[in-house]
């Protein structure tokens, strides 16, 4: 079957996943949640391809299956439950084990267990499985972006399936005999040049589609453990685990040596569109010189005589609190960077990262933020999805807070990479701030009056928790 999406020659796996991501919404392919940018796409009939994994005559012979939590998959984790096999679903970006098991209520219906297979089902019905539990996984049913009839796969590009194998594989959980499915829509079978592929890339031996199952026939190697060169320590903080396999390799007398860390904050294993990457960097750059001179600026001008009475006032507070100058020039001396800092009680609750924004900025309104998240963990999550702004503001108790990027376009990119952004159990809601959707800001004397949300409900609308993978 002639593949619905053509690939060019000398295309990289970026090319390909914006290839077929622009294909399903242009053909309005997929379900909730959209867009499909950036995401394991939920397309539309993967519950008509998913049961087809109880249909391969490998499955009969399956004890233990694990399966992605992506939201596409929810159809083979029924298939999977209702065949009373046990069922293994990796933790949400590995930040509190790899697996948890899903143990359904005793005698559970099918409604029950529809719900066991779904994201809060996950979340409810599981239990949490340790490094030293005999695990033996005998099928993987992992997401795509895109595969081809030769078992290459490709992933949303944060190395999450690659590396659960990885650590299975490292943990005698898997071997040479475990055979590893995906769940496609027929035009996200596509061909996929055998040059991009590397030794920690999974290859896939059955693909699902709505219309066919493909058995491949792949001959490359699946990964027979962690590739230690390709994580640096910054992983090793995120993934917990990580370390207690490092620490069992390292004993058994492995060559556990770690990569260089990345030039830059982010994910050593997350890669995107390396003009989005290019254009970033520059552009801060820009933003802390422009402040700079503007400082040194502000600093020569003489008050002119309309203007006397606020700047008086400013050195006047200021020769009176000389303590408390004192330790903003240490908070400014320890950061290191050109931030202008205040307290809550200064800010009315606010946490600003940058003192001056340049005309043109766009602002991205993000609600339903959880009580208890701290800012330097949302600054994480905002890092690991390419999405740090230029300055982010911090209403925390109002549970929001205010994203400025340099320009729309800066803007609708982030808005899609935070799109079914989940913290501490909670979806967050992405939109632009409400000022700038009745209209376009003049700059930004018309940002600093920028109006806030009157309340969490009138900007944030109720969506069911989905569970993002690779």
């Amino acid at each position: 079957m002639e593949p619905l999406i053509k690939i060019n020659p000398g295309v990289t796996k970026w090319d390909i996943r914006q290839k077929v991501w622009d294909y399903i919404e242009e053909n309005n392919l997929a379900n909730f949640p959209r867009p499909v940018h950036n995401r394991i796409p939920n397309f539309k009939g993967a519950f008509t391809a998913c049961p087809k994994v109880s249909e391969l005559e490998v499955f009969t012979q399956t004890n233990e299956v694990k399966v992605d939590p992506d939201k596409p998959l929810e159809g083979a984790r029924l298939a999977v439950l209702q065949a009373h096999k046990t069922l293994l679903v990796p933790t949400p970006r590995l930040r509190s084990g790899l697996f948890n098991k899903i143990v359904p209520p005793q005698g559970a219906n099918k409604e029950q267990l529809r719900t066991c297979s779904s994201s809060q089902g996950v979340k409810d019905f599981s239990v949490p499985i340790g490094l030293d539990a005999k695990v033996k996984v005998d099928l993987v049913v992992v997401g795509s972006v895109a595969v081809s009839e030769k078992g290459f796969r490709i992933g949303k590009g944060e190395g999450f399936a690659d590396l659960e194998y990885a650590m299975m594989a490292s943990m005698g959980a898997v071997d040479e005999s475990t055979v590893v499915v995906t769940v496609v829509h027929d035009c996200q079978v596509v061909d996929i040049p055998e040059e991009l592929m590397e030794k920690h890339d999974l290859t896939v031996d059955y693909i699902l589609t709505p219309s066919r199952v493909i058995k491949t026939n792949c001959l490359s190697p699946k990964p027979q453990g962690i590739i230690w060169t390709k994580l640096d320590t910054e992983k090793l903080e995120k993934i917990p685990i990580l370390k207690k396999l490092l620490a069992l390799e390292e004993q058994a007398g492995k060559d556990v040596t770690l990569g260089a860390g990345p030039p830059s904050a982010g994910p050593p294993l997350q890669t995107g569109p390396p003009k989005k990457q290019s254009r970033r960097k520059p552009r801060q750059k820009a933003i802390g010189q422009d402040s700079e001179e503007e400082a040194k600026e502000e600093k020569s001008k003489e008050p002119q005589p309309n203007a006397r009475q606020r700047p008086a006032r400013v050195r006047k507070e200021s020769r009176g609190s000389e303590g408390d100058g004192a330790e903003r020039r240490k908070r400014k001396a320890q950061s290191g960077r050109n931030i202008k800092e205040k307290s809550p009680e200064e800010t009315g609750g606010q946490v600003v990262t940058q003192s001056k924004i340049p005309p043109g900025v766009t602002t991205v309104y993000l609600g339903g933020i959880p009580t208890g998240l701290r800012v330097s963990e949302l600054k994480t999550s905002l890092r690991e999805r390419e999405a740090a702004p230029l300055r982010l503001t911090w209403q925390g108790a109002q549970h929001r807070a205010f994203l400025d990027y340099g320009n729309p376009e800066a803007a609708e990119k982030a808005l899609e990479a935070l799109q079914g952004l989940s913290l501490n159990g909670h979806l967050l809601q992405a939109e632009l701030a409400k000022s700038q959707r009745r209209s376009k800001r003049p700059g930004p004397a018309n940002r600093k009056a920028r109006p806030a949300p009157a309340s969490d409900a009138e900007a944030v609308d109720s969506k069911s928790d989905v569970h993002e993978h690779d």
